[in-house]
């Protein structure tokens, strides 16, 4: 059974980070791009950022670039979202999914093959 389970996440103050966790299991890890995105209240669903797990090339959004990162632990089938200097505006849910870079950084959430339930961010000013 595939999943993706995200944990991390929680309430911060502006400018202070968190680090969010996709363990993903039920599937080879080279068979997907894994894909960060974020849903605001009365919001689209965007995608913020991905990874390819074939060679590791990370995209972001024009709104995260320089303040998060992505990364993977091959290991422990988890992919990380490192976030910093957070603003008010990122406050979201985040949802980890598989599928692929071009569909995720379209913000093409219908693309995409599997999600994690997601995890609230509250970034208070």
């Amino acid at each position: 059974e595939v999943q993706l389970v995200e944990s991390g996440g929680g309430l911060v103050q502006a400018g202070g980070s968190l680090r969010l966790a996709c363990a993903l299991s039920g599937f080879t890890f080279d068979d997907y791009d894994i894909g960060w995105f974020r849903q605001a209240p009365g919001k689209e669903r965007e995608g913020v950022s991905c990874i390819t797990t074939h060679d590791g090339s990370t995209y972001y959004a024009a709104s995260v670039k320089g303040r998060f990162a992505i990364s993977s632990d091959n290991v422990k089938n988890t992919v990380y979202l490192q976030m910093g200097s957070l603003k008010p505006e990122d406050t979201a849910v985040y949802y980890c999914a598989a599928g692929s870079c071009i569909a995720t950084m379209t913000s093409d959430y219908i693309g995409m093959d599997y999600w994690g339930k997601g995890k609230l961010v509250t970034v208070s000013s």
